[in-house]
């Protein structure tokens, strides 16, 4: 793809809405939980026993919008690629996998307590905080002076001489520069000297009296055996990439794939966060969708950009507006990696990270040919040549992406009621092709055959498209309800559909209506929810 068509990308939409207004504060994001609870999207795991700690289940509709992103991503990158097939491994693995991998010494973050409040901590996300506060500072002297000087604003030019920015900045790079090398080098005590250097308090109690930072292994144990004196340890897979690594042999034998190919995989995954926090952001078990791109050694870089390039894509494919995603090149690379970026979102939290691309070099199939003893190197039949592969990866979290989704869907607005007066709607602006329900039938009242009319139309449209049925409520209400629901059309069926087989058609984002013929609702709807809108934009098709 050439850079001016991904720049033009850049600034197209798929589904324009130049009214869109999404959260942009925590007070925001208590709503969207709210909200996300009342209409059956997230429900607190085991809420009848208080819950358990960062742990949700995915409601009716939450079910079906994660199943629809997950169904997006597999086919954007198993239609859409021949050179790339599916896998579904074990969450089980033998214990040597996760020894190989690195994840038994090094997959560990810093704790740190605070002494008074008795708060448990991660270090570096103090520290990172921190660092956003700042950045926060600077932008918020960006913004003043754009309002001031209008037009004129020169921002590079202001980033350059204002002495409070500047001031800012040399801060932000000491301490950032610091915290890196620490990270680097594993020195916990600099990690904790940055802590009192920088005042940082107890988010709850403000306190600033800290512990030693110590290393805190996130992956879960258990036992595998029927007898507990004899079982063996094993691990709940902290990552999905593991299984792909340790089948990717059988998969290209099996397959006769040639390099470059790659494997995607879904899975539930498990890490024993220090601190779940922020809703679905930061969970104990949740899903990654991962695929891994073996390429030839020397390639590994102009394949790093193509996926680098590729996933951007596919997020700006759902009509998000593009400055809710950035890059974000890391500082302090994974022992694995000697490239990495990750695609961050901007949450009502704040931008964070939503996916990662990573190049892991021969890291992983190294390994687990070293502590196996099994060859796992592939012949090019070009070449004549046998050589470890190196790897290209991308991962996305899929509950951090069905949030990205439904945070920037939310929206409230003031709208017309039926009298002239403005009233509240909060509607769910989710793109059509994976919306939960794509079509609501409401006959306009429960008698003169309405009903069993509209029966007979969700029974014509239903192996196409998820419909839903609703009868209860003034026609009013039941939109509303529609709305909050994210439904992209409500077909209305009333008295004249008895008389010439038309309803009435209602458009979520525009609340238009149209009347249109009973025959015609399977291409209307389809036009706008096949998922195959969205591949095609990735593709760069017209259609």
């Amino acid at each position: 793809m050439k850079t001016g068509d991904f720049e033009l990308l850049l600034s197209h939409h798929f589904f324009k809405n130049t009214n869109h207004t999404t959260m942009d504060n925590e007070g925001s994001f208590k709503k969207l939980v709210s909200h996300a609870k009342e209409y059956g999207y997230i429900f607190p795991s085991s809420e009848i026993y208080d819950g358990l700690s960062a742990v949700y289940d995915y409601g009716q509709y939450g079910v079906e919008l994660k199943n629809n992103i997950k169904k997006y991503w597999w086919d954007s990158m198993v239609l859409l690629h021949e050179n790339i097939v599916g896998l579904d491994s074990a969450i089980f693995m033998h214990p040597e996998t996760w020894k190989a991998s690195g994840h038994v010494t090094q997959f560990n973050d810093p704790l740190i307590d605070n002494k008074d409040s008795k708060k448990r901590y991660r270090a570096d996300s103090l520290i990172e905080d921190y660092l956003q506060k700042i950045e926060g500072k600077i932008e918020k002297e960006i913004i003043k002076a754009a309002k001031r000087f209008g037009n004129d604003f020169d921002e590079e030019k202001f980033r350059k001489t204002n002495p409070r920015v500047q001031a800012n900045l040399k801060k932000r790079e000491e301490i950032n520069s610091r915290f890196i090398k620490a990270m680097e080098n594993e020195d916990l005590a600099e990690i904790r000297q940055i802590i009192i250097d920088c005042d940082i308090a107890d988010p709850v109690s403000g306190s600033r009296r800290w512990t030693e930072v110590r290393k805190f292994n996130l992956m879960f144990e258990t036992k595998l055996g029927s007898v507990s004196e004899d079982a063996d340890l094993i691990y709940l897979r902290p990552e999905t990439a593991q299984g792909i690594f340790v089948n990717y042999l059988n998969v290209q034998k099996s397959g006769r794939m040639r390099i470059p190919f790659g494997i995607a995989q879904v899975g539930k995954v498990f890490r024993n966060e220090i601190v779940a926090r922020q809703f679905l952001f930061r969970m104990r078990e949740f899903e990654q969708m991962e695929m891994q791109f073996f390429v030839k050694p020397g390639d590994e870089i102009k394949w790093f950009e193509y996926w680098k390039e590729a996933r951007m894509k596919w997020h700006l494919a759902l009509g998000i507006n593009s400055d809710h995603y950035r890059f974000h090149e890391h500082d302090n690379l994974a022992h694995y990696a000697n490239v990495a970026f990750d695609i961050e979102f901007k949450f009502p939290i704040g931008f964070k990270e939503v996916e990662g691309i990573h190049s892991r070099t021969d890291f992983d199939l190294s390994q687990h040919q070293k502590f196996s003893g099994k060859k796992l190197q592939y012949f090019d039949p070009l070449s004549k040549e046998s050589y470890t592969p190196y790897v290209v990866e991308t991962s996305i979290g899929l509950d951090r992406m069905f949030l990205a989704v439904l945070s920037y869907a939310y929206t409230e607005e003031k709208v017309p009621d039926a009298n002239g007066n403005l009233e509240e709607r909060v509607v769910l602006r989710i793109p059509a092709p994976i919306a939960p329900i794509k079509a609501a039938i409401l006959p306009l009242v429960r008698k003169d055959g309405l009903d069993e009319k509209a029966r007979t139309i969700i029974n014509d449209i239903k192996f196409d498209f998820n419909c839903q049925y609703d009868e209860k409520d003034s026609i009013g209400r039941r939109y509303r309800r529609q709305d909050a629901i994210g439904t992209p059309f409500c077909i209305t069926v009333d008295h004249q559909t008895m008389e010439d087989d038309t309803v009435t058609i209602r458009y979520r984002d525009s609340m238009k209506q149209d009347r249109v013929s009973t025959t015609s609702l399977r291409e209307i709807i389809g036009k706008k929810v096949e998922l195959q809108n969205l591949l095609k934009e990735i593709c760069g098709s017209s259609g």
